[in-house]
């Protein structure tokens, strides 16, 4: 093979395993963003901030509306066979709270997702989530668990996805549930500053 094709071969070759590294979303609907065009939500801006900062990375939102942390933890296994991801981000566990699901019961379903993710060699991002005031002393449970899951998997984690926009409504669709198009900025911003240092 000629020197200047071996040297094509060698660039096409290493830009295809660069470009080949995925940070995969995981998470309910507003990572699904549901109610928005599929270009709205924030991991679609995530994946036009990739391409402009790191192309060497592409994003697959493998989110679903409605999602709990039992149900991402049985669709977990599948998806990490399927893209091999370089990243998980783990946005789960809104639906178990509006719920009153049993936290114990959430805190080992997105403990064991991170563990799944590391066993095949991605970078674990935890984002939290937080409920009303209303839901009393179960609400500080569950803020609290994002943060002991973190703790013990040693994971780095953003405290709350909702940051900064949760106590106003001109951040969120009609249902008062659902960040509208203009507030997924501010979630992709909530989000970055964790996830670029796992960007290796």
């Amino acid at each position: 093979m000629p020197r200047f094709l071996f040297l094509m071969f060698l660039l096409l070759a290493t830009t295809a395993t660069a470009a080949s590294k995925t940070v995969l979303v995981f998470g309910d609907s507003l990572s699904a963003g549901l109610g928005l065009r599929p270009d709205a939500a924030w991991p679609a801006l995530l994946a036009g901030r990739l391409a402009e900062k790191r192309p060497d990375y592409s994003v697959v939102n493998a989110s679903i509306s409605g999602e709990t942390s039992a149900g991402g933890r049985s669709r977990l296994p599948a998806a990490l066979e399927q893209y091999r991801p370089a990243v998980v981000v783990i946005a789960l566990g809104a639906n178990d709270g509006l719920r009153g699901l049993p936290i114990p019961a959430m805190k080992d379903n997105l403990t064991t997702m991170i563990g799944a993710s590391r066993a095949v060699g991605a970078r674990v991002l935890l984002v939290g989530m937080r409920l009303p005031p209303n839901y009393g002393s179960y609400a500080r449970e569950f803020r609290e668990a994002y943060r002991d899951v973190a703790t013990t998997a040693k994971s780095p984690w953003v405290e709350f996805l909702l940051e900064g926009i949760a106590d106003d409504a001109r951040w969120f669709q009609p249902d008062m549930l659902h960040p509208n198009a203009q507030a997924q900025p501010r979630l992709l911003d909530n989000v970055w500053p964790q996830l670029l240092p796992l960007l290796k």
